[in-house]
């Protein structure tokens, strides 16, 4: 999926072309019935038909020679003058042939889409979603290889005429796109899952068929992926499963909650495998409450340095396995990056794209708020814990304007969701597959959570936040050391946030983090080699040894991570003198011991998290407004409720954290 935002990116698309080939529509704007956020109108505007020519080796379908054409939806949908949208294909369209680069349709958001049509079936009993999701079902099956070595992989790309489009332009990994374990794989066995244990009753052997391709893509991660169960290797100096589906956890993730889905509905032999990607998801929970990453599930084993929001459904998957298997070894971790993680992300600005490790890419897209909303619902309903259900409510108030451009990012009167948000709050008003989907999917967990859905809409506004923030070396106001641009911003396993500097032995910096009420956490983010090791010493922070961790399977020598100074820092100011051997620097990661966030609008909501080592005494709740609030330990767990008309002071224990609803 990056690798195709990132093409989509580069494209050269013809817009003369474009206006022979397709027509701009607007997006209907039926209203949903009443109470429901869901309106699948813009989905199905995205949908076409195509006919793959006959007798394809290795690609077939359920009824293929009864029901010869597919459904699938168009990648992208541009934004056009009037409020319309123009279906679009991935990379440059050949006007002579209609075919793109990449193709029209990907297996990737028919999974999904398949996902959306099949639960918003079995929430609401539709009969369109039904036909829809078996027919999108059948194209899902078709993008499946089903013999020779790649058998039960699957080619991504598929162009408007039908033909498969094994080798994209540009080129993406694995490349031909069903030689080796992708995402794409993953996703598929997603929506087979879902879909037969959703056919199971309905139709039996519609549900057979999908038991059989879903049996078929699960062979091919026992064959590629599962035959390392039980394997660790190093990255970086971390130890990290070898069983993960593209080394990802994120992956892995996506595949799991359609293998628990099939076991749920009486398929027995999926039960082997979810059990053991779900136990390499749980073996990538790292940090602490109070070091980088705070808890988080990282999405790849290639890289201790990187998390991203988008494809973030590993605490979801966990909490689902963790329910089948009765394993609270698995709920566990899931738990951690709820309380701690998703705390300060939220406080921190919200799913921005990567960490990576410091803040980097805080472009916002459906796709990473949904994941989190997913994950904090599939929690509450694990765990029985309103914590992840008031949590769920602040995260899936992003779409209604919760965010830090006040903009409605899903729209319930069209079905409509943007493609992303900037970090200067430019909203890209295009309306593609991946995003509508996601858009969607938070839809129907709300509308399958009523409560937590009236929360969500009723919060349109950011009123305050005070967490997480990050300060560039460069932005020192005193060095003698060296500032140097790096050749890239992508080392290959991390990012550099900008420029960086180098202070030699004997150099010192000074930054200025400005006032604050409350002490805070700093984390310099580092770059070290294998084996070399730098001194330094913090004023008020202690020393700083740091030796370079062993590459392992990391993608390059070298790493780029946050450590975090022993005390915590009281004043305003921050200062580091090299001791011994040079240390370079990307930037500080400062955190506040109580970070904080307020939403507004038709109602109120306010959450305070804490990273301190003991108890902390706060206040809570705005004057004038009558609130429920209530604290929460680490763990979820209730502590104690109160019902105020305004401010109230509450303690917040170590790695806590509390919420009033106003």
């Amino acid at each position: 999926m990056n690798a195709r935002r990132s093409a989509r990116i580069s494209a050269v698309l013809s817009t003369a072309a474009l206006a022979v080939t397709l027509t701009a529509v607007p997006a209907a704007a039926a209203s949903p019935s009443p109470g429901a956020l869901t309106n699948l109108d813009h989905l199905d505007f995205l949908l076409d038909e195509a006919t793959p020519p006959a007798d394809v080796a290795g690609h077939s379908t359920y009824r293929q020679a009864e029901e010869p054409t597919l459904l699938a939806p168009w990648t992208y949908a541009d934004a056009r003058d009037g409020g319309t949208f123009e279906r679009v294909g991935g990379g440059p369209l050949d006007p002579a042939t209609g075919d793109w680069g990449q193709g029209a349709y990907n297996a990737d958001d028919n999974t999904r889409a398949a996902v959306v049509y099949t639960r918003h079936w079995e929430l609401t009993g539709d009969p369109d979603s039904r036909q829809k999701a078996y027919e999108l079902l059948r194209t899902v099956a078709y993008h499946q290889t089903t013999d020779g070595p790649s058998a039960g992989n699957v080619v991504l790309w598929m162009q408007p005429d039908g033909e498969l489009n094994p080798s994209a332009e540009p080129i993406e990994l694995p490349d031909p796109s069903d030689s080796g374990p992708s995402y794409w794989t993953a996703r598929t066995v997603w929506a087979l899952g879902e879909g037969f244990a959703a056919f199971a009753d309905d139709d039996p052997a519609f549900a057979a068929f999908l038991k059989e391709r879903l049996a078929l893509s699960r062979g091919a991660i026992e064959r590629d992926v599962l035959s390392k169960y039980g394997q660790y290797v190093e990255s970086d100096g971390k130890t990290v499963p070898a069983w993960l589906i593209t080394d990802g956890a994120d992956a892995s993730a996506e595949a799991v909650l359609g293998l628990s889905a099939a076991v749920k509905a009486g398929d027995d032999t999926s039960a082997t495998a979810a059990r053991r990607l779900a136990e390499g998801i749980a073996a990538m929970a790292s940090g602490s409450p109070r070091q980088w990453p705070y808890g988080a599930v990282l999405p790849w084993a290639q890289s201790p340095a990187i998390w991203h929001a988008w494809g973030s459904q590993m605490p979801a998957a966990l909490a689902v396995a963790g329910d089948l298997f009765d394993d609270d070894a698995l709920v566990k971790p899931a738990i951690t990056d709820a309380t701690s993680f998703t705390t300060t992300l939220l406080t921190a600005g919200g799913p921005d794209n990567g960490w990576n490790p410091s803040p980097t890419d805080r472009v916002q897209i459906a796709y990473g708020a949904d994941s989190r909303v997913q994950s904090l619902l599939a929690l509450a309903d694990t765990t029985g814990s309103d914590a992840f259900a008031q949590l769920a409510g602040l995260q899936a108030a992003w779409f209604f304007g919760a965010n830090h451009a006040g903009a409605k990012m899903y729209d319930p009167a069209t079905g409509v969701t943007f493609d992303g948000l900037q970090p200067d709050g430019t909203v890209n008003r295009n309306s593609g597959a991946e995003s509508t989907i996601h858009g969607l999917l938070t839809a129907l967990a709300l509308d399958a959570h009523p409560a937590v859905a009236a929360r969500a809409a009723a919060l349109t506004a950011v009123d305050s936040r005070v967490g997480l923030e990050y300060v560039e070396a460069e932005d020192a106001t005193r060095t003698d050391g060296t500032v140097f641009t790096p050749e890239s911003s992508w080392t290959g396993e991390s990012s550099w946030s900008g420029d960086g500097l180098t202070l030699q032995p004997r150099q010192s910096a000074t930054w200025d983090l400005g006032a604050s009420d409350v002490r805070r956490w700093v984390e310099p983010v580092v770059k070290t080699e294998p084996g070399v090791t730098t001194t330094s010493t913090w004023r008020n922070g202690g020393l700083l040894n740091v030796t370079g961790p062993a590459q392992g399977i990391s993608p390059t020598p070298g790493a780029l991570l946050p450590y975090r100074l022993i005390a915590p820092v009281s004043g305003t100011d921050v200062r580091v003198t090299a001791l011994r051997g040079d240390l370079t620097l990307d930037g500080l990661i400062v955190r506040p011991w109580i970070s904080r966030l307020v939403l507004g609008g038709d109602a109120r909501g306010e959450l305070v998290h804490s990273s301190a080592i003991a108890p902390q005494r706060t206040t809570i709740g705005a004057d004038g407004v009558p609130s429920t609030v209530k604290v929460y330990d680490a763990s979820g767990s209730l502590l104690r409720t109160t019902s105020t008309d305004g401010a109230v002071t509450v303690v917040v224990p170590a790695g806590g954290f509390a919420i009033a609803e106003g």
